[in-house]
C-alpha cells in the first residue's frame, strides 16, 4: 500500500495543514509550511509531466466543494479521418458480432492510426487492447505508456483509466490509495466516468471505508455534473440516489423518474431495469400505478442494452414517453421498437450513373460504343509503332510525337484521340498540323474497349454496421428553429450550434437528437453549460414522426418530408 492513504478526515490537504495552527510551535509550523509548499510544487510539476508515479494529493471523500468541469472543453479536437478509423474499429469489435467474428487485430491497426492523430478515445481503446491482449500480444507496460501519453495530452479519461490500472495492478503495482487519488484527479479535470464512480461511493449516509463514505452533498454535485455531460452511469446513480420522498435527503421521485428516463436515453441498462420494475410493480417512483405495457418496453430496452452497451436511444420519446403522455401503438416487433429510438443518420445518396464519354458521340475510328470505355491498362503490352507501319493488333491506338520539345508539340499531342485500327491496317500518316522538322510519330496501343464499370457500392457507415444508428431519408429542405420557439412539427429534431460558435465541434454530436411533438417546448439540452446559452442553439427537423391511423398513433420507421401528417 502506498504512503498516500485514503483519508477519512473531513479536511482537505490544505485544511489539514492549516487547521489549529495556533497550537503549533513556530518552528514546527515553519516546517509544516515548507512541507506544504514543497508538496504543492511537486503536484504542479507533476501535472506538467504526468505519469504513473506522479505525486498525488490523497483522496478526500469528505471534501467541502466541487466545481463542475466538462471533459469536452479540454480534450484534443477530433480529426474527421481519425474518427472514421475509430468508428470502423468499433464496428469490427461490436457486441452485435459473435466473439469469433470480431477482428481485434484490424481494430487495433485502425485505433493505432487514429491514435497517431491524437484521437483520445482511440488512444484509450488501444491501451486496453494491450492491457488485455486483444488483437495484440498482452503487454501491460506498453498499455501504461499509452495511457501516460494520453495523460500528457491532458485527457481526463486517461487519469481515470490510470486509477483503474492501479486498482487492479495492470502494468503497475496494485495500490488502492493511488487508484482513488487518480480518480479524484480525473474528477477535478472533468471526467464524467470518474464522477459517476466516486459520486456513487460518496452518497452514503455513514462511512464504511473503503466501500463508501457519507458526503451526499458533494456526491450529488458529482453525479449531476457527470449526468449533464451525457454519462448514463451518472444518470442512473443520480436517479437512484434521489429516488424517494424525504426532502431532507434531496429525494424527489418525480425528478428521479425523469433522470432515469434520461439514463435509458443515454444507454444505461440499469436505468431501464429500474423503470421496468417500477412500472411493473407500481412503485412510488412512477406514481404507484402499474403499467405493464411500459414495463414490457423498458424490459426489452434493458435486454438490448445488456447485450449491446453501444446502443443509445436519444429518440426514446418516439416509443416510450413518460406519463401522462399515451404510449403509441406498437406492432410487437423488437427491431421496430429499438430502431425507432436510435439516432438516425442521413441515408447516403446513391452513386451517380457513369457519365457518358465524348467518344460515344464521335464517328469513324474515334467512336466508342455507348456503355463502353477504354481500359486503364491495355490488355496486352505492345511496343509503340512508327507511323509508316501497320497495326500489329486490333484495338485503339493514339498518336504521339517522339520528341515533343515545344508548347506547340505538347498541344498537338493533347489534341489526339484514340483511334481504332484492325490488325494489319496502316496507321494514318497525314500528320495534320505538323511539319517535317517536328520529328517522327509513334502510335501507342491502348487496348480494346470494355464495358463501363458500375460505380463502387457505398460502404455502410460503421455506426450503422454496429447497429448504433439507422439510416433515414431526411427532408430535402432544411428547416431549423430556435430553442425558445415551440416545436412547429412532430418528429426527430437535431440540436446544433452554428459552425461559427467556438464550441460547435464538441456540442454537435451525431447522436444528440430528440423526438419532439408539435407545440411542445424543445428540451433543454444544456444546463449551466459554460460558454453555451439555449438561445444560441438551432434545431433541425429530420422528419420521422409516428404515423396516425384512425386517430391512433403507431410507432413507425417511415421517413420523408410528409411524415407527421397529424400535425
Amino acid at each position: 500500500m502506498s504512503h498516500l492513504l485514503v483519508s477519512s478526515s473531513p479536511l482537505t490537504m490544505n485544511e489539514q495543514v492549516s487547521s489549529d495552527w495556533h497550537s503549533y510551535p513556530m518552528k514546527a509550523l515553519s516546517k509544516l509550511l515548507i512541507l506544504h509548499f514543497v508538496i504543492l510544487a511537486q503536484l504542479s510539476c507533476a501535472m506538467k509531466n504526468p505519469s504513473r508515479n506522479m505525486p498525488l494529493k490523497a483522496f478526500d471523500p469528505h471534501r467541502k466543494d466541487f466545481v463542475c468541469k466538462y471533459e469536452s472543453d479540454v480534450v484534443p479536437k477530433i480529426d474527421e479521418q481519425a474518427e472514421q478509423w475509430f468508428q470502423e474499429g468499433l464496428a469490427l469489435t461490436s457486441h452485435t458480432l459473435w466473439p469469433n467474428q470480431r477482428d481485434y487485430v484490424k481494430a487495433v491497426q485502425l485505433w493505432q492510426q487514429a491514435a497517431e492523430k491524437n484521437h483520445w478515445k482511440a488512444l484509450l481503446n488501444l491501451a486496453n487492447a494491450y492491457a488485455h491482449g486483444e488483437g495484440v500480444a498482452r503487454d501491460t507496460e506498453h498499455a501504461v505508456l499509452i495511457v501516460e501519453s494520453a495523460m500528457k495530452l491532458g485527457i481526463p479519461a486517461a487519469f481515470d483509466l490510470m486509477g483503474t490500472y492501479h486498482m487492479h495492478g495492470i502494468g503497475v503495482k496494485q495500490d488502492v490509495s493511488r487508484a482513488y487519488a487518480f480518480w479524484e484527479l480525473a474528477v477535478e479535470m472533468g471526467s464524467p466516468s470518474a464522477m459517476a464512480f466516486l459520486g456513487k461511493k460518496m452518497e452514503a449516509l455513514y462511512d464504511s471505508p473503503p466501500a463508501f463514505w457519507a458526503n451526499r452533498k458533494i456526491a450529488l454535485k458529482l453525479l449531476e455534473c457527470g449526468f449533464r455531460q451525457g454519462s448514463g452511469d451518472s444518470a442512473f446513480n443520480l436517479g437512484a440516489t434521489i429516488r424517494g420522498e424525504n426532502p431532507e435527503l434531496n429525494e424527489d421521485n418525480q425528478l428521479a423518474l425523469h433522470i432515469l428516463q434520461e439514463g435509458v436515453r443515454l444507454g444505461n441498462a440499469m436505468s431501464a431495469i429500474s423503470l421496468s420494475s417500477a412500472f411493473g410493480n407500481g412503485k412510488p417512483l412512477v406514481g404507484g400505478g402499474k403499467d405493464n405495457s411500459r414495463r414490457e418496453r423498458y424490459s426489452l430496452l434493458s435486454d438490448a442494452l445488456q447485450r449491446n452497451p453501444d446502443l443509445r436511444f436519444p429518440n426514446l420519446d418516439k416509443i416510450l414517453p413518460l406519463p401522462p403522455a399515451k404510449l403509441p401503438m406498437w406492432n410487437g416487433d423488437r427491431n421496430t421498437l429499438l430502431d425507432a429510438a436510435k439516432p438516425i443518420l442521413p441515408r447516403p445518396a446513391a452513386p451517380p450513373p457513369p457519365e457518358p464519354t465524348p467518344a460515344w458521340l464521335l464517328t469513324g475510328r474515334a467512336h466508342i460504343e455507348p456503355g463502353r470505355q477504354l481500359p486503364e491498362q491495355p490488355q496486352r503490352q505492345i511496343t509503340p509503332q512508327y507511323e509508316s507501319t501497320a497495326a500489329p493488333e486490333t484495338g485503339y491506338w493514339i498518336a504521339r510525337l517522339m520528341h515533343p520539345v515545344s508548347e506547340r508539340h505538347r498541344a498537338w499531342d493533347a489534341q489526339q484521340l484514340p483511334m481504332r485500327y484492325l490488325k494489319g491496317e496502316l496507321f494514318d500518316r497525314s500528320r495534320t498540323g505538323l511539319q517535317d522538322e517536328d520529328g517522327r510519330i509513334r502510335f501507342h496501343y491502348l487496348g480494346e474497349a470494355i464495358d463501363q464499370l458500375p460505380p463502387a457500392p457505398i460502404k455502410d457507415d460503421p455506426r450503422v454496421t454496429r447497429r448504433a444508428a439507422r439510416y433515414s431519408d431526411t427532408p430535402k429542405t432544411e428547416r431549423y428553429y430556435r430553442s425558445h420557439s415551440p416545436c412547429p412539427r412532430t418528429g426527430i429534431w437535431r440540436p446544433y450550434l452554428p459552425d461559427t460558435h467556438p464550441l460547435h465541434a464538441s456540442f454537435n454530436r451525431w447522436d444528440r437528437q430528440a423526438y419532439v411533438r408539435k407545440g411542445m417546448p424543445f428540451p433543454a439540452v444544456v444546463t449551466d453549460r459554460p460558454g453555451i446559452e439555449e438561445k444560441e442553439i438551432l434545431w433541425q427537423w429530420m422528419a420521422n414522426a409516428n404515423e396516425v391511423r384512425n386517430g391512433l398513433e403507431y410507432v413507425t420507421l417511415t421517413t420523408g418530408e410528409d411524415d407527421g401528417a397529424h400535425d
